[in-house]
């Protein structure tokens, strides 16, 4: 399966900050503003995360979050794009090219993960699939009391639905500050975020599938298949 980018297309670098392979370092980044070509497409990513597993040091955690500033009511019918893939692209060896890639497919209510695998195609052009689902996990429905979360024999854990978005961002106070009406963030600030949604993927991965290296960069896309 080979899906080509859009005219227009997200993607969130996140390639300066660094993931520690060995350690509890945190890495994120956010784009909740875009332009009117990519805002509110299925396309739209919110957040970057990369983290160690809280559960097991041994593990790093990707999460994609996209569709963002979603309303509970909007919530209840959001759903993933099956034309659409969500791709996180790991440098192992510091050149600012993916050596490895986890691609998340929504289908039929569930959403299919491959990799960690070495990319067919290296750039934005085009993705290709071509392996076999390392995990499959059904999607949460907004509904649910519950989150649903599958684990593969390869120790892969994932999750896709709908959460609270976590990115939290004073944007009355930014507001103030870029017109010189403040100097400083208030403590606490007030979200502009809360109470809206995203849609997120989350996969968990042994850190022993990402290389040898002690670092790793990552960036998010996403394609829509042509």
């Amino acid at each position: 399966m080979q899906l080509n980018k859009k005219k227009r297309k997200s993607i969130i670098v996140a390639s300066i900050l660094t993931a520690m392979l060995g350690g509890g370092a945190i890495v994120w980044a956010s784009d909740h503003g875009d332009a009117p070509a990519v805002s509110g497409k299925t396309t739209d990513i919110t957040d970057l995360y990369v983290f160690q597993s809280p559960e097991n040091n041994s593990n790093l955690v990707f999460v994609g979050n996209v569709q963002g500033l979603l309303s509970p009511e909007a919530t209840k019918t959001a759903a993933f794009d099956e034309k659409t893939l969500l791709e996180f692209k790991i440098d192992t060896d510091n050149d600012n090219k993916e050596d490895l890639v986890i691609q998340c497919v929504p289908k039929n209510g569930k959403m299919y993960i491959y990799g960690p695998i070495k990319p067919a195609t290296v750039g934005t052009t085009s993705s290709t699939i071509n392996s076999d689902a390392t995990a499959v996990v059904d999607i949460t429905p907004y509904t649910a009391t519950t989150p649903t979360v599958a684990k593969s024999s390869k120790g892969i854990k994932a999750f896709a639905g709908p959460r609270d978005d976590p990115f939290f961002f004073d944007l009355p106070q930014y507001l103030k500050i870029i017109s010189g009406q403040a100097t400083s963030y208030n403590n606490p600030g007030t979200d502009a975020l809360a109470g809206t949604n995203v849609l997120s993927v989350v996969v968990e991965v042994p850190k022993t599938m990402l290389g040898p290296g002690s670092t790793i960069n990552v960036w998010l896309e996403t394609k829509q298949k042509s």
